[in-house]
């Protein structure tokens, strides 16, 4: 019954308009007096940030917020780091193409990445992780590994909430929302596949590397080859969210081993250690 009536209410919201609306809303200057009870609300450390609160000039600015470099040192012995801060939803081995996201509840690597067969075969047997990031969180994306991108994709979809009442009660979530995938090719582990979801009033995600954004309106599918684009190291900015959601993980088949204490429901640090290559096991 519960399930039934939030997937009754969800569905009739017309959720991409309303996240661009609360998108507008958090840019204006007028949203900065928010900014003060965002802290206080979520408990969020000040002394991290990269400048003091009263230079951001809007409440989805400081959601975007730097932190100091010191603030999140990257493992350096490590080939394999967190690319964000969060917490551990799920995480496990791709299973006939079948990954976990929640208890009793599947998707397959192919919807996940808009039905690109041939991206999808490349993590057929290998492994993932779920982080969902929480709005008290830093919300910048970091490169999990060092190496070079080649190859993105934009995929337009919904944009169900990611929290726990979303992941629980919609079907096949993360492949039905809308998504940006970089694909990175790596030394120490192979082809990578950072999975960028959208969520219900997250306003777009951005990256690093070109203009691409998501929720936008009437937008298309894109998927493009990167061209030109050099190595990136480990713990580079890759890009952000403009409010919360979640960053999924893909790893080829025999690649690499989680480190250890690594487990779902772990609390994680940009620039941890999350996982070794096989290479040097």
């Amino acid at each position: 019954m519960k399930k039934r009536v939030f997937q009754g209410l969800i569905n009739k919201l017309p959720q991409n308009v309303m996240s661009r609306q609360m998108g507008k809303v958090a840019s204006s200057r007028f949203s900065r007096f928010a900014i003060q009870k965002y802290i206080n609300h979520y408990q969020i450390d000040v002394s991290e940030i990269e400048k003091p609160v009263r230079e951001y000039r809007s409440l989805k600015e400081f959601f975007a917020r730097r932190l100091k470099p010191e603030a999140r040192p990257i493992d350096m012995d490590a080939e394999i780091v967190s690319p964000v801060d969060g917490k551990v939803s799920q995480m496990g081995d791709i299973q006939q193409g079948t990954l976990i996201q929640a208890k009793g509840k599947t998707y397959t690597v192919s919807q996940l990445l808009g039905n690109d067969e041939h991206m999808a075969c490349r993590f057929n047997g290998g492994s993932f992780m779920t982080i969902y990031l929480s709005p008290r969180d830093y919300h910048r994306i970091h490169m999990p590994v060092e190496g070079k991108l080649f190859k993105y994709s934009y995929l337009p979809g919904k944009l169900y909430p990611v929290n726990n009442m979303g992941v629980e009660h919609v079907e096949q979530l993360f492949a039905r929302n809308e998504r940006l995938i970089t694909y990175v090719q790596s030394k120490a582990c192979g082809n990578v596949a950072v999975v960028k979801v959208g969520a219900l009033f997250v306003g777009s995600v951005k990256v690093t590397y070109n203009t691409q954004t998501t929720n936008v309106k009437n937008g298309k599918q894109v998927c493009e080859a990167i061209g030109g684009t050099p190595l990136f190291e480990k713990g580079r900015e890759l890009g952000w969210f403009e409010f919360g959601s979640t960053v999924i993980l893909l790893f080829e088949k025999s690649k690499m081993n989680w480190a250890e204490g690594i487990q779902e429901g772990s609390v994680l640090k940009m620039g941890q250690k999350i996982a070794s290559s096989v290479t040097v096991e």
